[in-house]
């Protein structure tokens, strides 16, 4: 599946001679430019619905446990994964856009489902069928066990909060939320994730800054790490070259989710006059997640030494933060994972949602809603080794539909890429 998706999205840089890099600094223009436009959320108020789901436990302790199993050198990769997934978003929404409909409410509705049925052709349907099927229970894995599982543990053993009360108030909030549908979503995900993101980056940064001596070799030991494989130190196991390949494509791909087929759905809602043109939008998706946020938690780590301790996961983002903030350090991994991981939750609502209305029609919206606020608690109380399972086996199945569709349609998107870009030119 790493090859696989590594493969489409360095397929998709080449068939567009590198746009989506070149065009990074278009795109944040775009985001703060005006929706113009059919569509029914602002453009980049997708991007902040994309972005709720997204950035969650892999930005902290997906990032901390590839560093722990493939050694300072899984952050490099990581980022080749991110670069090459800039491309992949952006087809996934072109494609989204083009393809998308309206529903009886009139609210535009899309995603692989709709661009593989409607791209490929009936013929295709049963492709179409399998990803939402996949994307719906996926959702309960990735967007749902995983999150719920990471707030209530943290809060747990930093806090000491009771699992059972954490799920039930998380569940709660996640009710107030998306019984009021898309737009509500939307609202909740551009007031909070911008906020969220910077708090934590500034935070980061202070990490940085105190360590700034160490950062020059910190960098030289990833880069170096990368190609060569860790030598053991300390706690520290010592990691091979395929190991930091293995661990820091699975973490970056599920960070940012380029190529699962998720963050479209969110995009295909969009206000635009181009499919390209919010597409330029989404790629930020996959810049922004892993080559900033979880670019400062890894090098937080490595800088700090702290990959040496044993230590994986979250308490290993803690003991990195700690070296700056003292015992606040864990307060803040902890405080951030828990809003990471709630507008996670957020985001996969909607995903999920919207492949069961794809595939039981629209009097399956309430229900799943409902069924989804009451998985948060079962999620907050079950076997975190289970949940991980089941996301990783999910999302494969979920990624593979998506991929084909990617590269049967990605003349298309070369097409519709030229058409806008000259448009803009002239």
């Amino acid at each position: 599946m790493l090859l696989l998706i590594g493969g489409t999205g360095l397929w998709l840089t080449l068939r567009l001679g590198f746009l989506p890099i070149r065009r990074l600094g278009f795109g944040f223009r775009q985001l703060f430019g005006r929706s113009q436009g059919d569509g029914t959320i602002a453009g980049y108020a997708a991007l902040a619905t994309a972005m709720a789901a997204t950035v969650g436990t892999g930005n902290i302790a997906g990032v901390a446990t590839a560093i722990a199993l493939g050694g300072p050198g899984a952050l490099v990769w990581m980022w080749l994964i991110a670069l090459v997934g800039i491309a992949t978003k952006y087809s996934e929404a072109v494609l989204a856009v083009h393809f998308r409909q309206q529903d009886s409410h009139g609210q535009y509705i899309g995603g692989p489902m709709y661009y593989i049925r409607n791209g490929l052709g009936p013929k295709f349907g049963w492709l179409a069928f399998l990803f939402a099927l996949f994307g719906m229970f996926a959702g309960f894995g990735i967007g749902n066990g995983v999150q719920a599982h990471s707030v209530a543990d943290g809060l747990h053993s930093t806090f000491g909060f009771d699992t059972t009360y954490t799920g039930l108030v998380m569940a709660v909030l996640v009710a107030m939320v998306i019984l009021g549908g898309i737009k509500r979503i939307a609202h909740v995900a551009t007031a909070l994730v911008p906020l969220m993101a910077l708090a934590y980056l500034l935070c980061g940064m202070a990490v940085l800054i105190d360590h700034a001596e160490q950062l020059p070799a910190a960098l030289a030991r990833c880069l170096s790490d990368a190609f060569t494989g860790s030598a053991a130190g300390g706690g520290f196991a010592g990691a091979t070259v395929w190991a930091a390949i293995r661990f820091g494509i699975a973490r970056g791909i599920f960070s940012n989710e380029a190529g699962l087929g998720s963050t479209p759905i969110a995009h295909a809602s969009a206000t635009t006059d181009h499919p390209a043109r919010q597409g330029s939008i989404a790629m930020l998706g996959s810049f922004i997640d892993t080559i900033i946020i979880c670019s400062i938690t890894g090098l937080a780590i490595v800088v700090t030494g702290a990959f040496e301790s044993g230590q994986s996961g979250a308490p290993l983002s803690a003991l990195a933060f700690s070296a700056t903030f003292g015992p606040m350090g864990e307060t803040i991994v902890v405080i951030g994972l828990a809003v990471f991981a709630f507008t996670t939750l957020l985001g996969w609502s909607l995903y999920g949602e919207r492949c069961a209305q794809y595939l039981f029609g629209e009097r399956a919206v309430l229900p799943f809603r409902l069924f989804w606020i009451a998985m948060v608690p079962v999620g907050a109380a079950s076997s975190l080794t289970l949940i991980w399972d089941v996301a990783d086996v999910l999302n494969a199945l979920m990624a593979l539909p998506n991929l084909i569709a990617l590269l049967l349609l990605s003349p298309l998107v070369v097409k519709l890429t030229k058409e806008f870009f000259n448009r803009e030119k002239a």
